[in-house]
């Protein structure tokens, strides 16, 4: 049993390797392009702009952009008011989902990585589909 549940993880941790390495960069970009425009748009509090970048399951979840701003600003306050990011690796996150990691400065000084994960859209695009945000202990600006 736990020799099958392990066979099927490093198969699973396989195949998001796989997806990530199948991501051209031109992907990568537009991942960072999206990324900066919603980070800019929440410094200039421009709640519609960066609701647009938003994939359509996190629309439904806050379905207009005043409770979506609301949510960014209790609680990724890092991410709604950064002294500063920068872009590392493009990554795959627990479910296997095309994402960008991004480390950033918060408010507080207080370092902290974010991964967002991406989806594409039937058209073609790629929208935000969710960030989770860590503190990175022991490391301040």
């Amino acid at each position: 049993m736990l020799r099958s549940l392990l066979a099927a993880l490093i198969v699973c941790l396989a195949a998001c390797t796989a997806h990530a390495d199948t991501l051209s960069q031109a992907d990568r970009t537009e991942f960072q392009r999206i990324i900066t425009g919603q980070i800019e748009a929440f410094r200039a509090d421009d709640s519609e702009r960066a609701y647009g970048y938003a994939a359509p399951s996190i629309r439904r979840i806050f379905p207009n952009s005043s409770i979506f701003m609301q949510m960014v600003k209790q609680g990724y306050r890092p991410v709604y008011r950064p002294q500063s990011f920068s872009f590392e690796q493009t990554d795959t996150d627990p479910l296997g989902r095309p994402a960008q990691r991004v480390r950033i400065i918060g408010p507080d000084g207080k370092a902290y990585e974010a991964l967002y994960s991406m989806e594409r859209q039937p058209d073609g695009t790629w929208r935000i589909d969710g960030c989770s945000l860590l503190e990175v202990p022991g490391v301040d600006a």
